[in-house]
Protein backbone atom coordinates (compact mmCIF):
# COMPACT_ATOMS: atom_id res chain seq x y z
CA UNK A 1 0.00 0.00 0.00
CA UNK A 2 1.06 3.57 -0.53
CA UNK A 3 1.18 5.94 2.41
CA UNK A 4 -0.44 9.34 2.79
CA UNK A 5 -2.66 9.25 -0.25
CA UNK A 6 -5.50 11.77 -0.12
CA UNK A 7 -8.94 10.33 0.60
CA UNK A 8 -10.71 13.27 -1.01
CA UNK A 9 -10.22 14.60 -4.50
CA UNK A 10 -10.77 18.32 -4.79
CA UNK A 11 -13.79 19.07 -6.97
CA UNK A 12 -15.29 22.37 -8.01
CA UNK A 13 -18.49 21.33 -6.29
CA UNK A 14 -16.87 20.17 -3.09
CA UNK A 15 -17.00 23.39 -1.12
CA UNK A 16 -15.86 22.96 2.42
CA UNK A 17 -14.42 19.49 1.83
CA UNK A 18 -11.40 18.64 3.90
CA UNK A 19 -8.41 16.68 2.74
CA UNK A 20 -7.52 13.79 5.04
CA UNK A 21 -4.64 11.40 4.71
CA UNK A 22 -4.55 7.67 5.35
CA UNK A 23 -3.04 4.54 3.92
CA UNK A 24 -4.77 3.48 0.70
CA UNK A 25 -4.30 1.04 -2.13
CA UNK A 26 -2.17 2.20 -5.10
CA UNK A 27 -4.40 3.53 -7.91
CA UNK A 28 -3.92 0.51 -10.19
CA UNK A 29 -4.66 -1.96 -7.38
CA UNK A 30 -7.76 0.03 -6.39
CA UNK A 31 -8.93 0.07 -10.01
CA UNK A 32 -8.50 -3.68 -10.49
CA UNK A 33 -10.02 -4.43 -7.09
CA UNK A 34 -13.01 -2.17 -7.74
CA UNK A 35 -13.61 -3.81 -11.12
CA UNK A 36 -13.49 -7.28 -9.58
CA UNK A 37 -15.74 -6.19 -6.72
CA UNK A 38 -18.31 -4.85 -9.19
CA UNK A 39 -18.20 -8.06 -11.22
CA UNK A 40 -18.46 -10.08 -7.99
CA UNK A 41 -21.65 -8.25 -7.04
CA UNK A 42 -23.25 -9.41 -10.29
CA UNK A 43 -21.65 -12.84 -10.07
CA UNK A 44 -23.72 -13.23 -6.90
CA UNK A 45 -26.81 -11.87 -8.69
CA UNK A 46 -26.53 -14.45 -11.47
CA UNK A 47 -25.65 -17.38 -9.21
CA UNK A 48 -29.20 -18.34 -8.11
CA UNK A 49 -30.43 -18.66 -11.72
CA UNK A 50 -29.28 -22.26 -12.13
CA UNK A 51 -30.43 -23.11 -8.59
CA UNK A 52 -34.06 -22.08 -8.98
CA UNK A 53 -35.13 -25.22 -10.84
CA UNK A 54 -33.28 -27.30 -8.23
CA UNK A 55 -35.13 -25.45 -5.45
CA UNK A 56 -38.44 -26.08 -7.24
CA UNK A 57 -37.73 -29.81 -7.38
CA UNK A 58 -36.67 -29.98 -3.73
CA UNK A 59 -39.33 -27.73 -2.20
CA UNK A 60 -42.26 -28.34 -4.57
CA UNK A 61 -43.59 -24.85 -5.30
CA UNK A 62 -45.43 -23.74 -8.51
CA UNK A 63 -43.35 -22.76 -11.56
CA UNK A 64 -44.60 -19.15 -11.55
CA UNK A 65 -42.95 -18.67 -8.16
CA UNK A 66 -39.60 -19.05 -9.97
CA UNK A 67 -40.21 -15.81 -11.84
CA UNK A 68 -41.11 -14.03 -8.59
CA UNK A 69 -37.91 -15.29 -6.96
CA UNK A 70 -35.92 -14.15 -9.98
CA UNK A 71 -37.53 -10.72 -10.18
CA UNK A 72 -37.53 -10.04 -6.42
CA UNK A 73 -33.91 -9.04 -6.86
CA UNK A 74 -34.82 -6.44 -9.49
CA UNK A 75 -37.59 -5.05 -7.28
CA UNK A 76 -35.22 -4.53 -4.34
CA UNK A 77 -32.61 -3.05 -6.65
CA UNK A 78 -35.03 -0.60 -8.26
CA UNK A 79 -36.46 0.60 -4.97
CA UNK A 80 -32.96 1.33 -3.68
CA UNK A 81 -31.82 3.00 -6.88
CA UNK A 82 -34.78 5.36 -6.80
CA UNK A 83 -34.10 6.32 -3.18
CA UNK A 84 -30.32 6.11 -2.86
CA UNK A 85 -29.01 6.04 -6.42
CA UNK A 86 -27.22 9.38 -6.09
CA UNK A 87 -26.24 9.04 -2.42
CA UNK A 88 -22.56 8.48 -3.17
CA UNK A 89 -22.46 11.88 -4.91
CA UNK A 90 -23.00 13.36 -1.42
CA UNK A 91 -21.48 10.91 1.09
CA UNK A 92 -18.63 9.75 -1.13
CA UNK A 93 -18.14 6.46 -2.94
CA UNK A 94 -16.43 4.55 -0.09
CA UNK A 95 -19.16 4.79 2.59
CA UNK A 96 -21.85 3.70 0.13
CA UNK A 97 -19.77 0.82 -1.24
CA UNK A 98 -18.77 -0.37 2.24
CA UNK A 99 -22.36 -0.30 3.50
CA UNK A 100 -23.68 -2.01 0.38
CA UNK A 101 -21.15 -4.83 0.55
CA UNK A 102 -21.99 -5.45 4.21
CA UNK A 103 -25.66 -5.84 3.23
CA UNK A 104 -24.62 -8.11 0.35
CA UNK A 105 -22.75 -10.30 2.82
CA UNK A 106 -25.93 -10.64 4.85
CA UNK A 107 -27.79 -11.73 1.71
CA UNK A 108 -25.18 -14.41 0.97
CA UNK A 109 -25.62 -15.82 4.47
CA UNK A 110 -29.41 -15.87 4.05
CA UNK A 111 -29.02 -17.84 0.81
CA UNK A 112 -26.63 -20.20 2.55
CA UNK A 113 -29.09 -21.06 5.33
CA UNK A 114 -32.41 -20.80 3.43
CA UNK A 115 -34.74 -23.76 3.97
CA UNK A 116 -37.63 -22.76 1.70
CA UNK A 117 -38.42 -20.48 -1.25
CA UNK A 118 -39.60 -17.71 1.09
CA UNK A 119 -36.10 -17.47 2.53
CA UNK A 120 -34.65 -17.32 -0.99
CA UNK A 121 -37.05 -14.54 -2.02
CA UNK A 122 -36.13 -12.52 1.10
CA UNK A 123 -32.44 -13.03 0.30
CA UNK A 124 -33.04 -11.91 -3.29
CA UNK A 125 -34.75 -8.70 -2.14
CA UNK A 126 -31.89 -7.91 0.26
CA UNK A 127 -29.38 -8.72 -2.49
CA UNK A 128 -31.23 -6.33 -4.78
CA UNK A 129 -31.10 -3.60 -2.14
CA UNK A 130 -27.35 -4.03 -1.78
CA UNK A 131 -26.80 -4.05 -5.53
CA UNK A 132 -29.05 -1.04 -6.05
CA UNK A 133 -27.10 1.00 -3.53
CA UNK A 134 -23.74 -0.08 -4.94
CA UNK A 135 -24.27 -0.12 -8.71
CA UNK A 136 -24.18 3.60 -9.53
CA UNK A 137 -21.39 4.14 -6.97
CA UNK A 138 -19.35 1.31 -8.48
CA UNK A 139 -19.95 2.55 -12.03
CA UNK A 140 -18.83 6.07 -11.12
CA UNK A 141 -15.94 4.86 -8.98
CA UNK A 142 -14.53 2.71 -11.78
CA UNK A 143 -13.98 5.81 -13.92
CA UNK A 144 -12.68 7.90 -11.03
CA UNK A 145 -10.19 5.48 -9.45
CA UNK A 146 -8.76 4.43 -12.82
CA UNK A 147 -5.28 5.76 -13.61
CA UNK A 148 -5.42 8.42 -16.35
CA UNK A 149 -4.60 6.04 -19.20
CA UNK A 150 -7.34 3.62 -18.10
CA UNK A 151 -10.28 6.06 -17.79
CA UNK A 152 -11.86 4.78 -21.01
CA UNK A 153 -11.36 1.20 -19.83
CA UNK A 154 -13.11 2.07 -16.57
CA UNK A 155 -16.14 3.27 -18.51
CA UNK A 156 -16.13 0.11 -20.65
CA UNK A 157 -15.92 -2.13 -17.56
CA UNK A 158 -18.81 -0.21 -16.04
CA UNK A 159 -20.92 -1.25 -19.01
CA UNK A 160 -19.79 -4.89 -19.10
CA UNK A 161 -19.19 -6.02 -15.50
CA UNK A 162 -22.90 -6.46 -14.80
CA UNK A 163 -23.54 -8.69 -17.81
CA UNK A 164 -20.33 -10.68 -17.40
CA UNK A 165 -20.97 -11.26 -13.71
CA UNK A 166 -24.56 -12.39 -14.27
CA UNK A 167 -23.52 -14.90 -16.92
CA UNK A 168 -20.51 -16.26 -15.10
CA UNK A 169 -22.53 -16.64 -11.91
CA UNK A 170 -25.13 -18.74 -13.73
CA UNK A 171 -22.46 -20.87 -15.44
CA UNK A 172 -20.45 -21.63 -12.31
CA UNK A 173 -23.59 -22.48 -10.38
CA UNK A 174 -24.74 -24.75 -13.20
CA UNK A 175 -21.43 -26.61 -12.98
CA UNK A 176 -21.83 -26.94 -9.22
CA UNK A 177 -25.39 -28.27 -9.64
CA UNK A 178 -24.24 -30.81 -12.23
CA UNK A 179 -21.17 -32.17 -10.46
CA UNK A 180 -21.73 -31.70 -6.73
CA UNK A 181 -24.39 -32.76 -4.27
CA UNK A 182 -24.39 -29.55 -2.22
CA UNK A 183 -24.27 -26.76 -4.78
CA UNK A 184 -26.03 -24.18 -2.62
CA UNK A 185 -23.42 -24.40 0.16
CA UNK A 186 -20.47 -24.37 -2.24
CA UNK A 187 -21.76 -21.43 -4.26
CA UNK A 188 -22.74 -19.12 -1.43
CA UNK A 189 -19.76 -19.91 0.76
CA UNK A 190 -17.51 -18.94 -2.15
CA UNK A 191 -19.52 -15.78 -2.77
CA UNK A 192 -19.28 -14.84 0.90
CA UNK A 193 -15.49 -14.93 0.61
CA UNK A 194 -15.61 -12.83 -2.58
CA UNK A 195 -17.74 -10.19 -0.85
CA UNK A 196 -15.31 -10.00 2.07
CA UNK A 197 -12.48 -9.34 -0.41
CA UNK A 198 -14.56 -6.68 -2.16
CA UNK A 199 -15.31 -5.06 1.18
CA UNK A 200 -11.60 -4.87 2.03
CA UNK A 201 -10.87 -3.24 -1.34
CA UNK A 202 -13.55 -0.62 -0.70
CA UNK A 203 -12.21 0.06 2.79
CA UNK A 204 -8.65 0.61 1.59
CA UNK A 205 -9.38 2.51 -1.64
CA UNK A 206 -9.04 6.28 -1.83
CA UNK A 207 -12.16 8.43 -1.84
CA UNK A 208 -12.74 10.07 -5.22
CA UNK A 209 -15.37 12.74 -4.50
CA UNK A 210 -15.65 15.29 -1.73
CA UNK A 211 -18.45 14.92 0.76
CA UNK A 212 -21.04 17.66 0.43
CA UNK A 213 -24.32 18.66 2.01
CA UNK A 214 -27.66 17.37 0.83
CA UNK A 215 -27.35 13.60 1.43
CA UNK A 216 -30.66 13.39 3.29
CA UNK A 217 -32.41 15.55 0.72
CA UNK A 218 -31.02 13.35 -2.06
CA UNK A 219 -33.04 10.43 -0.69
CA UNK A 220 -36.19 12.31 -1.68
CA UNK A 221 -34.92 13.80 -4.95
CA UNK A 222 -34.53 10.33 -6.48
CA UNK A 223 -32.47 9.79 -9.61
CA UNK A 224 -31.20 12.81 -11.48
CA UNK A 225 -30.48 13.42 -15.15
CA UNK A 226 -28.46 16.56 -15.98
CA UNK A 227 -30.26 18.72 -18.54
CA UNK A 228 -27.41 18.43 -21.04
CA UNK A 229 -27.64 14.62 -20.93
CA UNK A 230 -31.42 14.32 -21.33
CA UNK A 231 -31.62 14.08 -25.15
CA UNK A 232 -29.09 11.23 -25.20
CA UNK A 233 -30.73 9.57 -22.22
CA UNK A 234 -34.14 9.62 -23.90
CA UNK A 235 -32.66 8.24 -27.11
CA UNK A 236 -31.12 5.33 -25.20
CA UNK A 237 -34.25 4.24 -23.32
CA UNK A 238 -35.60 1.84 -25.96
CA UNK A 239 -32.09 0.41 -26.49
CA UNK A 240 -31.82 -0.38 -22.78
CA UNK A 241 -35.33 -1.82 -22.71
CA UNK A 242 -34.58 -4.26 -25.51
CA UNK A 243 -31.17 -5.33 -24.19
CA UNK A 244 -32.29 -5.90 -20.61
CA UNK A 245 -35.57 -7.55 -21.59
CA UNK A 246 -33.49 -10.04 -23.57
CA UNK A 247 -31.33 -10.61 -20.47
CA UNK A 248 -34.50 -11.16 -18.43
CA UNK A 249 -35.80 -13.68 -20.97
CA UNK A 250 -32.54 -15.64 -20.87
CA UNK A 251 -31.85 -15.55 -17.14
CA UNK A 252 -35.45 -15.66 -15.98
CA UNK A 253 -37.12 -18.14 -18.34
CA UNK A 254 -34.44 -20.21 -20.07
CA UNK A 255 -34.02 -22.71 -17.17
CA UNK A 256 -37.77 -23.44 -17.37
CA UNK A 257 -37.66 -23.50 -21.19
CA UNK A 258 -34.85 -26.06 -21.20
CA UNK A 259 -36.74 -28.30 -18.80
CA UNK A 260 -40.30 -27.96 -20.15
CA UNK A 261 -39.80 -27.38 -23.89
CA UNK A 262 -36.50 -29.17 -24.58
CA UNK A 263 -37.13 -31.77 -21.83
CA UNK A 264 -33.53 -31.60 -20.58
CA UNK A 265 -32.70 -31.74 -16.88
CA UNK A 266 -29.02 -30.74 -16.71
CA UNK A 267 -27.48 -28.08 -14.52
CA UNK A 268 -24.48 -27.90 -16.84
CA UNK A 269 -26.50 -27.34 -20.03
CA UNK A 270 -28.70 -24.82 -18.25
CA UNK A 271 -25.65 -22.95 -16.96
CA UNK A 272 -23.99 -22.91 -20.40
CA UNK A 273 -27.15 -21.74 -22.16
CA UNK A 274 -27.77 -18.96 -19.67
CA UNK A 275 -24.09 -17.95 -19.67
CA UNK A 276 -23.70 -17.42 -23.42
CA UNK A 277 -25.86 -14.30 -23.71
CA UNK A 278 -24.41 -12.23 -20.82
CA UNK A 279 -20.95 -13.72 -21.43
CA UNK A 280 -21.03 -12.51 -25.03
CA UNK A 281 -22.27 -9.15 -23.75
CA UNK A 282 -19.22 -8.75 -21.53
CA UNK A 283 -16.81 -9.64 -24.34
CA UNK A 284 -18.58 -7.36 -26.81
CA UNK A 285 -18.34 -4.44 -24.43
CA UNK A 286 -14.56 -4.70 -24.58
CA UNK A 287 -14.30 -5.52 -28.30
CA UNK A 288 -16.46 -2.59 -29.33
CA UNK A 289 -14.77 -0.26 -26.87
CA UNK A 290 -12.48 0.92 -29.68
CA UNK A 291 -15.45 2.05 -31.76
CA UNK A 292 -17.24 5.39 -31.42
CA UNK A 293 -19.97 5.24 -28.78
CA UNK A 294 -22.83 5.97 -31.20
CA UNK A 295 -21.69 3.34 -33.68
CA UNK A 296 -21.32 0.81 -30.87
CA UNK A 297 -24.85 1.49 -29.63
CA UNK A 298 -26.29 1.12 -33.14
CA UNK A 299 -24.48 -2.15 -33.80
CA UNK A 300 -25.65 -3.39 -30.42
CA UNK A 301 -29.29 -2.54 -31.08
CA UNK A 302 -29.21 -4.47 -34.36
CA UNK A 303 -27.56 -7.40 -32.57
CA UNK A 304 -30.30 -7.54 -29.93
CA UNK A 305 -32.94 -7.41 -32.69
CA UNK A 306 -31.37 -10.26 -34.68
CA UNK A 307 -30.41 -12.37 -31.67
CA UNK A 308 -33.91 -12.29 -30.25
CA UNK A 309 -35.40 -13.48 -33.53
CA UNK A 310 -32.94 -16.39 -33.66
CA UNK A 311 -33.61 -17.39 -30.03
CA UNK A 312 -37.39 -17.37 -30.43
CA UNK A 313 -37.17 -19.29 -33.71
CA UNK A 314 -34.89 -21.85 -32.08
CA UNK A 315 -37.35 -22.39 -29.22
CA UNK A 316 -40.26 -22.79 -31.65
CA UNK A 317 -38.25 -25.29 -33.73
CA UNK A 318 -36.87 -27.07 -30.66
CA UNK A 319 -33.21 -26.67 -31.69
CA UNK A 320 -31.09 -25.97 -28.60
CA UNK A 321 -27.79 -25.21 -30.44
CA UNK A 322 -29.63 -22.47 -32.35
CA UNK A 323 -30.61 -20.96 -28.98
CA UNK A 324 -26.88 -20.75 -28.24
CA UNK A 325 -26.24 -18.98 -31.55
CA UNK A 326 -29.02 -16.50 -30.83
CA UNK A 327 -27.66 -15.98 -27.33
CA UNK A 328 -24.23 -15.12 -28.71
CA UNK A 329 -25.66 -12.67 -31.26
CA UNK A 330 -28.10 -11.06 -28.85
CA UNK A 331 -25.55 -11.01 -26.04
CA UNK A 332 -23.00 -9.26 -28.24
CA UNK A 333 -25.73 -6.74 -29.05
CA UNK A 334 -26.54 -6.29 -25.37
CA UNK A 335 -22.92 -5.61 -24.44
CA UNK A 336 -22.31 -3.25 -27.32
CA UNK A 337 -25.52 -1.26 -26.92
CA UNK A 338 -25.27 -0.89 -23.15
CA UNK A 339 -21.60 0.03 -23.00
CA UNK A 340 -21.98 2.36 -25.98
CA UNK A 341 -24.92 4.15 -24.39
CA UNK A 342 -23.03 4.52 -21.10
CA UNK A 343 -20.03 5.96 -22.94
CA UNK A 344 -22.36 8.42 -24.66
CA UNK A 345 -24.09 9.82 -21.58
CA UNK A 346 -21.33 9.41 -18.96
CA UNK A 347 -19.11 12.30 -20.12
CA UNK A 348 -22.12 14.64 -20.14
CA UNK A 349 -22.34 14.61 -16.33
CA UNK A 350 -20.12 16.44 -13.85
CA UNK A 351 -18.51 14.27 -11.15
CA UNK A 352 -21.14 15.20 -8.55
CA UNK A 353 -23.93 14.30 -11.02
CA UNK A 354 -22.50 11.03 -12.30
CA UNK A 355 -23.94 8.55 -9.78
CA UNK A 356 -27.41 10.05 -10.14
CA UNK A 357 -27.23 9.76 -13.92
CA UNK A 358 -26.04 6.16 -13.82
CA UNK A 359 -28.82 5.42 -11.32
CA UNK A 360 -31.34 6.66 -13.89
CA UNK A 361 -29.84 4.37 -16.52
CA UNK A 362 -30.06 1.36 -14.20
CA UNK A 363 -33.65 2.16 -13.22
CA UNK A 364 -34.62 1.79 -16.89
CA UNK A 365 -32.44 -1.32 -17.22
CA UNK A 366 -33.85 -3.14 -14.22
CA UNK A 367 -37.45 -2.25 -14.92
CA UNK A 368 -36.87 -3.99 -18.26
CA UNK A 369 -35.00 -6.84 -16.57
CA UNK A 370 -37.53 -7.68 -13.85
CA UNK A 371 -41.07 -6.53 -14.66
CA UNK A 372 -41.54 -8.40 -17.99
CA UNK A 373 -40.37 -11.64 -16.34
CA UNK A 374 -43.01 -11.29 -13.62
CA UNK A 375 -45.67 -10.65 -16.26
CA UNK A 376 -44.44 -13.64 -18.24
CA UNK A 377 -44.67 -15.80 -15.14
CA UNK A 378 -48.35 -14.92 -14.80
CA UNK A 379 -49.02 -15.59 -18.50
CA UNK A 380 -47.49 -19.08 -18.58
CA UNK A 381 -50.45 -20.81 -16.90
CA UNK A 382 -53.27 -19.35 -19.07
CA UNK A 383 -51.35 -19.06 -22.38
CA UNK A 384 -48.64 -21.70 -22.17
CA UNK A 385 -44.87 -21.30 -22.05
CA UNK A 386 -44.32 -21.23 -25.81
CA UNK A 387 -46.94 -18.54 -26.46
CA UNK A 388 -45.52 -16.48 -23.60
CA UNK A 389 -42.04 -16.69 -25.12
CA UNK A 390 -43.40 -15.54 -28.50
CA UNK A 391 -45.05 -12.48 -26.91
CA UNK A 392 -41.91 -11.72 -24.89
CA UNK A 393 -39.72 -12.01 -27.98
CA UNK A 394 -42.00 -9.78 -30.04
CA UNK A 395 -41.82 -7.05 -27.37
CA UNK A 396 -38.02 -7.19 -27.41
CA UNK A 397 -37.88 -6.95 -31.22
CA UNK A 398 -40.18 -3.90 -31.24
CA UNK A 399 -38.15 -2.15 -28.52
CA UNK A 400 -34.89 -2.86 -30.37
CA UNK A 401 -36.28 -1.44 -33.62
CA UNK A 402 -37.45 1.72 -31.85
CA UNK A 403 -34.06 2.06 -30.12
CA UNK A 404 -32.11 1.78 -33.36
CA UNK A 405 -34.38 4.38 -34.94
CA UNK A 406 -33.81 6.78 -32.03
CA UNK A 407 -30.03 6.38 -32.30
CA UNK A 408 -30.12 7.03 -36.05
CA UNK A 409 -32.07 10.24 -35.43
CA UNK A 410 -29.50 11.41 -32.89
CA UNK A 411 -26.70 10.62 -35.34
CA UNK A 412 -28.39 12.64 -38.09
CA UNK A 413 -28.97 15.51 -35.68
CA UNK A 414 -25.28 15.53 -34.75
CA UNK A 415 -24.22 15.58 -38.42
CA UNK A 416 -26.67 18.39 -39.13
CA UNK A 417 -25.32 20.43 -36.22
CA UNK A 418 -21.75 20.00 -37.44
CA UNK A 419 -22.66 21.03 -40.99
CA UNK A 420 -24.47 24.19 -39.86
CA UNK A 421 -21.95 25.04 -37.15
CA UNK A 422 -24.65 24.88 -34.47
CA UNK A 423 -23.35 23.74 -31.05
CA UNK A 424 -24.42 20.17 -30.34
CA UNK A 425 -26.96 19.86 -27.51
CA UNK A 426 -26.02 16.45 -26.17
Amino acid sequence: MSADVSTAVARPNGAGASIRHRRTLPPMAAFVGTALGFAGLYLAAGAPTSLFVLFEREWGFPSWVLTVAFAAYAIGLLATLVVAGSLSDYLGRRPVLIGSLVVELAAMLLFLFATDITGVIVARVIQGIATGAATSAFTASLVEVAPARFKRLGSIIGGTAAAGGLGLGALLTGIAVQFTSNANVIVFTTLTVIMVIGLLVAIFSAETVSRRRGALRSLFSRVTIPAVARPEFRASIAVHLAAWMLAGLVLGLVPTIIRDIFHIDSGLLTGITVFLEPGAAAVAGFVFGRFAARRTTLIGGVGVFAGTIVIVAAIVLGVLPLVWVGGLIGGAGFGASFSGALRTVGPLANPHERAGLFAAVYVVAYLAFGVPVIIAGQLIAPLGLLTTVLIFGAAIVVAAAVGVGAQLRMARRAVSSEETGTPRKL
